[in-house]
Formats: structure tokens, sequence, C-alpha cells
């Protein structure tokens, strides 16, 4: 592991969102789309050097991309406006549509991708004990830490019911039917497993005084180091500078 690499993973999950909350604002502060697309090769650039680019840009690329590009599609044909720029039968693409479908995708790429970048770069249970210690109640993590887990949960165990299928010689690969076909089986497996492992995590709280009243300890820490404080004055000086910026401009 890079000292880069080292530096951005050991920071503390609340100045990483400060990161993440600088270039959102910036996003939104600064005039015209071209920052707010940026902000995009910028966050790459942070995965790229905190080791996670093939995770993050994945997600960037499969999720993001499509969504910005529908929407965009979408503002462009059907936004109200006088200045059309291409026609075809009922379909038209107007300036307004186009202006706004930038402003519009600019705005989504910054803040998606900011919190993609967030969540690749933090692990849950460090962004949860920072949380507890903020004040947060541990019930309140619980269920954020829940949320966090259930798409990831259920995916390990589609994979372990489908690869069970594919030993007792079903086919789960192939055209669009067959699929289907594979799938429709596993839906009543999985949501039993998911009631089972539900029942098993309340049975393990509640052996470890999850409901308890009084002070609570916990094996894992996360602790503030010096290079928060200074990322932190770094981040408040440049807000303030784009702020002043913005005014005088």
């Amino acid at each position: 592991m890079s000292k880069i690499q080292q530096f951005i993973l050991e920071l503390y999950p609340t100045t990483k969102f400060f990161i993440v909350t600088f270039l959102v604002l910036s996003a939104f502060i600064t005039p015209g789309v071209i920052w707010a697309y940026l902000v995009l090769p910028i966050c790459m650039l942070i995965a790229y050097l905190a080791g996670c680019f093939k995770e993050f840009f994945s997600l960037a690329i499969k999720a993001l991309m499509l969504i910005v590009l529908f929407i965009f599609l979408l503002q462009a044909f059907f936004y109200p406006g006088e200045d059309i720029l291409w026609q075809w039968k009922i379909f038209s693409i107007k300036q307004e549509g186009i202006q706004f479908a930038l402003s519009l995708t600019s705005k989504i790429v910054a803040v998606a991708s900011s919190l993609l970048l967030f969540f690749r770069i933090t692990k849950v249970k460090d962004l949860v004990s920072s949380l507890e210690k903020l004040g947060l109640s541990p019930k309140v993590t619980f269920i954020f830490l829940s949320t966090l887990q259930i798409i990831p949960e259920m995916q390990k165990s589609t994979h372990v019911i489908m690869d069970a299928q594919k030993t007792r010689g079903v086919e789960t690969e192939g055209k669009l039917m067959t699929r289907v076909k594979a799938f429709v089986p596993i839906l009543s497996p999985l949501i039993l497993g998911s009631i089972a492992s539900t029942e098993e995590r309340v049975l393990t709280l509640e052996s470890r005084a999850f409901s308890a009243k009084g002070n609570k300890t916990s094996l894992y820490q996360v602790n503030k180091s010096k290079h928060d404080i200074k990322v932190r004055i770094i981040l408040i000086i440049l807000f303030i500078l784009l702020i002043v910026w913005r005014v005088v401009q």
C-alpha cells in the first residue's frame, strides 16, 4: 500500500464526508456545467490513488452513465422551448432542452460520483463508529448499517442459491427466458433465508445486550489524526475562497 493510498483510506469518515460535501457544493456554486462534470474525473483520480479505481469506474459506467444518458435524452426531447435544433415527426430537440439537460445531468454526475467515491473509500463499520461518536443512537446506526448491507447480502445469497441450482443441473445462463425461469425458483429460498438471517441477527444483538440501557463500549475504534485537521482546514479555506470568488464575479 502506497503512502498516498494509506493517507486517503486512513482519513476519518467525517473528513472524507467533508471532501465529498465540498465537491458537491462547489458543483452547485460554480457557474456553468464544466466544473460539475469535472467532479467525476476528480473522483476517479481520488479512487485511483485510493486503490479502488476498478470498482468505482464499474459503478460509474454501469449505473451512473446510463441514468445520466437517459435523463439527458428525456430532457432534450421533451423540455419545452421554441428554438428547435432538430426535428423528426413528433420528436424535436430544442436549445432550451439541451441547456436544461446539461445543467441537470452535470449536477447529478457531481452528486452521484461524490457519493460513490465516499462509500468506496470509507468502510461501513468506520462510518457507523464515527456516527456513534457523534452521539447518534446505536439503534439508528444499526438501521443505517443494515440498510447499506441489504443489497450486498442479497446478492451473495442469490449467487449461493444459483450455484446450488447449477450443481443440480438447472440451466441458469443463456437466453432471457432461461434466466427468468431459473430466477423464479430462487425467490422462495431467498426470502426464507432473509427471514432466518434476520432472526439470527436479532438473537445475536440481544445476546450482546444491544437493548440494555447505559453506556456501551466497543472493541472497534476509529480515531482522528493530525492529517484530518489539516485536510479540514484546507477544505474550509478553499470553500471560503470559492464563495468570495463567486460573490465578486
